[in-house]
């Protein structure tokens, strides 16, 4: 078995990757310039926050600053006077807040949203407000322009606040670096004047550009006029990156989740991640397996495969990650970069995806995400013992079936020569949770080193947007 085991107890299993039959040494000795290359960009990035070649979207030298993020210090994004203002929001959603509503996308969505779902779970929102230790409930928006569901948000949140009855107080966390971006800012003025008309209290936090000079953003004009608090999206680290950032944090406060753990998860992997040697990083062998198996055998396709329900999410945020960050121009080369991610969550998809992952084409990396010890039991009982195939496996844990399962996968795949790694988190904790997410930022650093490419920014988005302002202008003329 070919892995590596923090002392925390995560560990990334390369056993079914680095293989006779997949990446061979041979191949890694291949790349020993570029991977020392990619190695000597992370130590100048964390002493000076420099990446050769990037530069903002507006064209000016902009340092990289995720490195800083998991350290509490007083000249880092995140000190103690961030922590306790988040800390202090929290107190007061739990003491004042019936419901949050967090408006948000891409970055300013999908990083909170896994916390939410690893610390919440499905049915927070259906708790008693004992069960939820008092904390508000969590409602998502502006992740899309979905009419229908919008309306059916306010319609709940109104629901919600004729059962309990006066006051009622909900709090709309609007998230936007620049105050324009359209899906959360038409959502939040549609729900905001919704619950104003309806009699609900409304607070309003915003989360943007802190900058006052003249470059100040649309949002934070708006929340200094209307008193908002306000909580910084930083420059120098992107939105992908940005869970570990106020952005996310923020998600966390308001619903309990121990933001120092996650951070403290982060800074632990972040320390394994700084030696040069790959089989003793784990986010540099990572990155530089994966890049082998896309640039040499074609394996241009990886399924992020969590088994479990709660971690779904945590593939959603992956996606964003991978895809915004890689599928780039090689301007040494004038080459393209990209390898494709997909969601798929254990068990659901093996009965959905796993056919072509098993006979489709030899295009793909499947990475699984298992949790040792889900710190709960759901046991099967004996109720039909008298029929064989149920009582294979009455008696059994759910926990057990599911990791059982994610083996068979796994062995399945491997059998025939099909490439699969898995990271196996001990627990379902926040610190676990910021170890592996750490890890995948600095796996995508390390393989955007390798490719050639700028993992820092995405000038493909920005072709839309540009097309997409005077549509909306010409649909406003029309009416």
């Amino acid at each position: 078995m070919k892995k590596i085991i923090l002392p925390s107890g995560f560990t990334f299993d390369y056993t079914n990757l680095f293989t006779s039959w997949g990446v061979t040494e041979a191949d890694v000795h291949t790349y020993f310039d570029s991977i020392a290359g990619a190695v000597k960009a992370a130590v100048r990035v964390r002493s000076t926050g420099i990446v050769d070649g990037h530069l903002s979207k507006d064209g000016q030298p902009e340092a990289i600053l995720f490195p800083q993020l998991p350290y509490i210090e007083d000249k880092n994004l995140n000190n103690e006077t961030v922590l306790k203002r988040l800390e202090d929001l929290g107190r007061h959603a739990k003491e004042k807040v019936d419901a949050v509503v967090s408006f948000g996308i891409g970055g300013s969505y999908l990083g909170g949203k896994v916390l939410f779902d690893v610390h919440c779970g499905e049915f927070w929102n259906q708790k008693s407000e004992a069960e939820r230790d008092g904390y508000p409930k969590l409602y998502f928006s502006g992740n899309n322009v979905d009419p229908l569901r919008t309306n059916e948000l306010i319609a709940t949140l109104k629901r919600s606040a004729a059962h309990k009855g006066a006051p009622y107080t909900v709090m709309l966390i609007l998230i936007s670096k620049s105050g324009s971006t359209i899906e959360p800012m038409s959502n939040f003025m549609v729900v905001q004047k919704a619950l104003q008309e309806a009699g609900i209290g409304v607070e309003v936090v915003a989360v943007t550009d802190p900058r006052t000079d003249d470059k100040e953003t649309l949002l934070h004009k708006l929340a200094v006029q209307q008193n908002w608090p306000t909580f910084a999206v930083p420059d120098g680290v992107g939105g992908r990156f940005s869970v570990f950032t106020e952005v996310g944090l923020i998600i966390g406060a308001v619903v309990g989740f121990n933001i120092r753990e996650f951070l403290n998860g982060a800074k632990a992997m972040d320390e394994a991640c700084q030696g040069g040697d790959p089989l003793k990083n784990p986010a540099l062998l990572n990155a530089v397996l994966k890049y082998i198996a896309a640039e040499k055998y074609g394996r241009i396709i990886e399924i992020m495969m969590p088994y479990g329900d709660s971690l779904k999410s945590l593939s959603e945020w992956y996606v964003q990650l991978l895809a915004e960050s890689l599928g780039k121009h090689q301007p040494k080369t004038d080459g393209r970069y990209g390898r494709t991610p997909v969601v798929a969550v254990g068990t659901t998809d093996m009965h959905a995806q796993t056919q072509e992952h098993q006979e489709g084409r030899l295009n793909k990396i499947v990475s699984f995400v298992k949790v040792k010890d889900w710190g709960t039991e759901a046991v099967v009982p004996h109720t039909y013992d008298e029929y064989k195939p149920l009582k294979a496996f009455s008696g059994l844990d759910l926990g057990v079936i599911l990791n059982t399962a994610l083996e068979a996968n796994s062995e399945a795949l491997t059998g025939d020569k099909r490439f699969n790694v898995t990271y196996e988190l001990p627990t379902l904790s926040a610190f676990h949770l910021g170890e592996f997410m750490f890890m995948l930022c600095w796996a995508i650093f390390y393989e955007g080193q390798l490719a050639g490419v700028d993992a820092f920014n995405q000038p493909g988005v920005e072709v839309y947007k540009k097309l997409l302002g005077p549509k909306l202008a010409a649909n406003q003329t029309e009416k």
